[in-house]
């Protein structure tokens, strides 16, 4: 004969007890109370793009805004666009995640994969620093080194300097983050099939971990587009295009939006309003890109 034993018998699932009226009023005050917050958090931003756009459309939807500079345009004149501000603006975005792209995947990979003692514990210090600089530190370093000490001009290349110190503990961050997500089983099995490790990072540790890692870069790029400190010291206004990064003025968006700021005349003010709608969309283009590029080497993978 078998005996049952309490182990046999089917546990009943436990029962919740009723939810009193004093719980339910305390979670839809609560409720409401983060709701609320959103709703006055989101207040200002509405707001501000609401500005923009009203004041700002009726110069972007212009043609020539986006083929034409202002070269030849007075204070005063309108007309006019922002195509040399806005290649600036690309120009010297696109230098400088060459610089700092490389070398902030480099570090990420070598705190994630390698950085052991004391070496990596400076690394990560330094790099926190490095997140929290002001812009203007970045710009003033940079000026001290670049062209108070190496006698360089100024230039789009020295805004370009600035604004890797800017992106990279991004690029840092984000990177890093993203290679501590790679499952270690991945790494083991590539491990016991006998590939190198330096191989197994580059072949399986940095292709998972590219759909975040993109991502993180897009976001950086967008971070310090609108950087206004690099340009105001760095570099000078230019009405017209310039195409040498190492020499002479040079337009950027926030440059042109400072330089207008001085010009009282109804032109200028449109043409302060213009340049900062043009600098959001370029920056929600680049938040888009950053979305869908995820979302495709997601979908891939």
């Amino acid at each position: 004969m078998t005996t049952t034993t309490t182990l046999d018998k089917p546990v009943k699932a436990p029962t919740f007890r009723h939810v009193s009226p004093a719980r339910r009023l305390k979670n839809n005050i609560a409720t409401a109370v983060v709701w609320l917050c959103f709703a006055i958090a989101l207040v200002p931003l509405i707001w501000v793009l609401f500005m923009v756009v009203s004041k700002g459309l009726e110069s972007v939807v212009s043609p020539d805004w986006w083929q034409k500079s202002q070269k030849g345009i007075l204070p005063d004149q309108s007309g006019g666009g922002v195509y040399h501000a806005i290649y600036g603006t690309i120009v010297q975005t696109l230098v400088a995640a060459i610089l700092a792209v490389p070398l902030g995947i480099m570090a990420a990979v070598y705190l994630v994969e390698y950085g052991r003692g004391v070496l990596a514990k400076v690394t990560t210090f330094m790099v926190d620093i490095l997140a929290g600089v002001p812009s203007i530190v970045a710009a003033l370093f940079i000026f001290a080194l670049w062209i108070a000490t190496m006698g360089f001009p100024q230039s789009s290349l020295a805004v370009s300097l600035a604004l890797v110190l800017l992106m990279l503990p991004v690029v840092i961050r984000s990177t890093e983050e993203m290679l501590k997500l790679v499952p270690d089983e991945l790494r083991e099995a590539s491990y016991a099939l006998g590939i190198p490790k330096w191989k197994t990072i580059v072949r399986i540790v940095v292709p998972t971990a590219a759909p975040g890692m993109i991502s993180g870069i897009l976001l950086s790029l967008a971070r310090v587009m609108g950087e206004t400190a690099p340009v105001l010291v760095l570099v000078g206004y230019s009405k017209s295009i310039n195409t040498n990064l190492f020499d002479g003025n040079m337009a950027s968006l926030p440059l042109l939006i400072y330089q207008e700021l001085a010009n009282p005349e109804p032109a200028g003010r449109a043409r302060v309003w213009g340049a900062a709608l043009t600098l959001i969309l370029l920056i929600a283009l680049l938040y888009a890109a950053a979305a869908v590029v995820n979302k495709l080497l997601t979908r891939n993978r």
